[in-house]
């Protein structure tokens, strides 16, 4: 007969085989899985045209990341979308802007939004990953400030994207009016909710002779989904809301629908992919980006693999 001790010793050698395994997967392998999440969402006016979004979200880039880039500028290039929203957190490291412009290269000209993560503006630090479970991520006490003005520029001067940090934006896609606003990095508590109200309003002005021309769509964009901006997203008229932040949990447990954290308080099956958000009566769409990176002090994902998300805005009566 098999002893106990014998039964326990194979029990604890598959066990750490298991664990070793599952750590060569999230480090050396499934961190450059880079994947496209598709939806469908049936949002435009009746008979508009269909548009094609880009979400990207949490590139967290470093200069040596050559693979992350070549995927992204492959993958940017063949979509060809009609609108990009970036949702942030695009540095990793102090030269991190580098490989965000040869990822970002084929997007040049592209309309785009963006609002900024805690990582557009101070660089990542260690932290010890076990924390996230007792509820978001406390602020480091020595951080290093990024070039976020370089950033900033490249965004809006180089490939001609609008700026959405606490901020309102109308813009012409493909014949439609898309209007759209967003906040800075809540989990900072850099969002403004405030000011939003004020900064939507200016983008209809009204005028004695003419109606000003409604938005065929309006996006409500954040970086960390805390459920304080999505309530007031819905408040404030939002037909889609994105965001990223969550990582999608990074290491999940596989075929399992929630994530075990989402380093904010947005619900755990609602940290990855598209769900809805409910407020009062309102109900809309909610795309939460698993983005396309990772800190650099933290170089693993399972279970969750790096993305973008293409989302196909469709007519109401076309779906």
């Amino acid at each position: 007969m098999t002893s106990p001790a014998r039964i326990a010793l194979v029990a604890a050698t598959a066990t750490g085989a298991a664990s070793v395994a599952a750590g060569i997967w999230g480090t050396c392998i499934e961190r450059f899985l880079f994947t496209v999440r598709s939806h469908e969402l049936a949002v435009l006016p009746t008979g508009a045209p269909a548009l094609t979004v880009l979400h990207l979200s949490d590139a967290h880039m470093a200069p040596w990341q050559h693979r992350k880039q070549d995927w992204i500028a492959r993958i940017a290039d063949e979509i060809q979308p009609d609108l990009v929203v970036n949702t942030g957190d695009n540095l990793g490291h102090p030269a991190g802007l580098d490989g965000i412009r040869t990822a970002f290269a084929p997007l040049r000209g592209v309309p785009g939004f963006f609002v900024h993560g805690s990582n557009d503006v101070i660089g990542p630090s260690a932290r010890n990953p076990l924390l996230y479970f007792r509820g978001p991520s406390e602020r480091a006490q020595r951080s290093e400030l990024l070039d976020t003005p370089a950033m900033d520029n490249f965004f809006t001067e180089e490939l001609g994207w609008a700026d959405l940090n606490n901020a309102a934006v109308s813009i012409e896609v493909a014949g439609m009016r898309v209007d759209a606003f967003g906040v800075s990095d809540a989990h900072r508590d850099w969002d403004e909710l405030d000011v939003l109200p004020e900064a939507l309003a200016a983008l209809h002005p009204t005028r004695l002779l003419a109606r000003p021309r409604p938005a065929d769509v309006t996006l409500g964009v954040t970086h960390a989904p805390y459920r304080r901006v999505l309530d007031r997203f819905v408040e404030l008229g939002a037909d889609v809301l994105l965001a990223g932040h969550t990582h999608g949990g990074q290491v999940r447990i596989p075929f399992s629908p929630n994530a075990l954290v989402a380093n904010c308080d947005i619900p755990l099956d609602q940290a990855r992919g598209l769900s809805t958000w409910t407020r009062g009566n309102h109900t809309v769409p909610l795309n939460v980006s698993a983005g396309l990176g990772h800190s650099i002090y933290a170089p693993v994902r399972f279970a969750c693999r790096p993305e973008v998300s293409v989302l196909t805005l469709r007519a109401v009566d076309s779906v």
